[in-house]
């Protein structure tokens, strides 16, 4: 079916930041945070949402807006922190757009200031967070780690053509499906990525009313939703962004505690294994918390359509591979333990073999004594 062309676009793009800052938070409320109150976030869902609905609620602090010099156009930028009990922070930036043409929003990716990048505002603005939070932190990292990004293009709906007809949006991005997946993977050129990349880049879609679609990939997504209606969407690009945030953390550390058993089992140990015991028993435990907390702010029930939106991107994102990967390393974790552990018995039991037989010994040279 021929598509008219759109007559503008209008929205804002969304980039979502999430750092994970500490191995664990202190479980009480923060009152206030860069001199800003913090609040309860709250998703109004409204896609056939029953009365029991539950959503994870972290803790809000929404900064005052921004005025920004960039080379496309002044601009006015929101942020909004959110702090997760699992020792991570999200951020997100907002700034509002207008183009003609959807390729142009391309230079948004990584958008430039005139007193420098966002990325780089961004950075010093966890670091800001991570100073303040302070004693709030438990185990905090060392440095500032490498953060997850993902940027969220939305595109107020219903679009119009030029006649100011509205325009199906699943209609629009089959028509305009390449366009769609160079801005997706960061293209200027629509017309090089192959008929391939470009359908692979937008496999994952999902719409719910004739005037909204949601597009993910790996980098970035593409939203095309009424302006009210973001917020939801967006939350849960961000919970699962977060999730990939925690999960390479977590990755890392069973990486970390696996070669200093490696290590330790190989050999002559540098420490007593009743140190190397007590360690893998506190990480077994620990990790197997954090996984339940991890998963537990990913529960969505009640909002189908959501929920199907958590799937599509988490998917895209390979959080099911991650999980089954970190499973694994977790299980290598426990049978290093459970041989620790039994090799830790079989010393117990030969000690106490030797112990039983000086026993013996003592009590027939005592007998030997008595009868002479």
């Amino acid at each position: 079916m021929k598509t008219s062309a759109c007559n503008r676009y209008s929205g804002e793009v969304v980039y979502l930041y999430a750092f994970d800052v500490a191995y664990d938070t202190k479980r009480r409320p923060i009152r206030e945070l860069l001199g800003q109150p913090v609040a309860q976030f709250v998703v109004d869902a409204s896609k056939r949402s029953p009365r029991q609905l539950f959503f994870y609620k972290p803790q809000m602090v929404r900064l005052p807006p921004m005025e920004r010099i960039s080379p496309l156009a002044p601009m006015r930028v929101e942020r909004t922190i959110k702090l997760l009990p699992v020792g991570a922070i999200s951020i997100s930036v907002s700034v509002p757009f207008t183009v003609n043409h959807v390729e142009d929003l391309v230079a948004f990716h990584d958008l430039q200031f005139s007193n420098g990048s966002l990325h780089d505002e961004v950075r010093r603005l966890a670091q800001d967070v991570v100073n303040e939070l302070g004693g709030h932190l438990l185990r905090p990292a060392p440095q500032l780690p490498e953060e997850e990004a993902y940027t969220v293009f939305c595109l107020a709906a219903p679009l119009l053509n030029a006649a100011g007809e509205t325009m199906n949006a699943e209609q629009w991005f089959h028509a305009h499906r390449r366009q769609v997946a160079a801005l997706l993977t960061q293209e200027e050129a629509p017309e090089r990525l192959s008929k391939q990349e470009a359908e692979e880049s937008t496999a994952r879609y999902l719409s719910y009313y004739e005037d909204d679609i949601a597009v993910v990939d790996w980098d970035a997504a593409l939203l095309i939703d009424a302006p009210q209606d973001f917020a939801e969407t967006i939350y849960i690009m961000e919970l699962a962004n977060l999730q990939l945030a925690e999960m390479e953390a977590y990755d890392r550390l069973l990486d970390d505690a696996l070669e200093r058993s490696y290590r330790d089992l190989g050999g002559q140990p540098l420490r007593p294994r009743s140190d190397i015991l007590r360690e893998l028993r506190e990480i077994r435990i620990d990790l197997a918390r954090f996984n339940d907390e991890l998963s537990n702010i990913t529960k969505f029930f009640g909002d189908w359509h959501l929920a199907r939106l958590y799937e599509k991107i988490s998917s895209r994102f390979h959080l099911p591979e991650w999980h089954r990967t970190v499973d694994g390393k977790l299980k290598t974790l426990d049978e290093l333990y459970q041989i620790l552990k039994h090799d830790q018995n079989n010393r117990m039991m030969l000690w106490l073999e030797v112990a039983i037989v000086l026993l013996f010994i003592i009590d027939l040279v005592i007998l030997v004594i008595g009868l002479k």
